[in-house]
């Protein structure tokens, strides 16, 4: 603030705290708590936490859906024969109200969270036979729940968990190919890190298209970062960050 005396310096007051920020923080601490309390618990508690907790969201999900979809739950017509009422009933299987959708995603979510945790806890990993595994026992159990048995409801209920495994599985080995990158970054994770950490992550593809892998990176020259296209300005900080860095000075010698 300017008067006629000169300048008055007022301190600014620190700006009101962020409410949605607050609560965010809150929730994150409440979970990372909560999360630590149940690795401490036995599998047969974990289990059962697990199970309801993911049931309860299950349940959210379904009367969700139920809300959204119309209730086409007629009686059926006894003239039909068994195999019509079967398929009339796996059609109606997620177009119930909103308490019946509420109870076959309870199950099928809960059933599926529930078996995962016992097989982590058990094989010690998370991966794609786990997977299909809680998969298919949420499938069984959803079809039997949901009524989509028919005249041989056994059949219908290893189709229907094969049906969910097979699904489920393949999500699985999708998700991994899109999460790992490919190989040939392994090579460059290193420089890699070093352009991030320069704010030179644009300059990945020149490191690769001269092969400029993590071997040869303490041997980094200014002609051969010149040879890749790139401006000396970055050449500069390459070539700083390497000398100061100990391990790559190291091995520089």
């Amino acid at each position: 603030m300017e008067g006629r005396g000169g300048v008055v310096n007022k301190s600014m007051p620190p700006p009101p705290p962020n409410p949605i920020a607050q609560v965010q923080t809150l929730f994150k601490e409440l979970e990372n708590g909560f999360r630590t309390w149940l690795a401490k618990q036995s599998l047969p508690v974990e289990a059962a936490v697990v199970t309801a907790t993911s049931a309860a969201q299950g349940a959210a999900i379904g009367t969700f859906m139920g809300t959204l979809t119309p209730d086409v739950s007629p009686p059926l017509q006894p003239a039909l024969n068994p195999q019509a009422i079967a398929s009339l009933k796996q059609a109606q299987a997620l177009a119930y109200g909103p308490l019946v959708q509420a109870r076959n995603f309870a199950v099928m979510i809960g059933v599926n969270a529930g078996i995962s945790c016992i097989m982590k806890r058990v094989r010690g990993v998370e991966d794609v036979q786990t997977s299909m595994v809680a998969a298919f026992g949420s499938g069984a159990m959803f079809s039997l729940v949901s009524g989509m048995g028919g005249p041989n409801q056994a059949a219908n209920v290893i189709t229907s968990g094969l049906f969910f495994a097979l699904v489920q599985g393949g999500i699985f080995k999708l998700g991994q190919n899109f999460s790992q990158p490919p190989a040939e970054d392994m090579f460059y994770a290193r420089a890699r890190c070093m352009l991030t950490s320069l704010g030179l992550q644009n300059y990945d593809k020149n490191f690769k298209n001269g092969l400029l892998t993590d071997s040869p990176l303490p041997l980094l020259t200014d002609s051969a970062l010149r040879e890749v296209k790139i401006l000396p300005g970055p050449r500069l900080l390459i070539l700083d960050h390497i000398q100061r860095d100990p391990e790559l000075s190291k091995e520089r010698r």
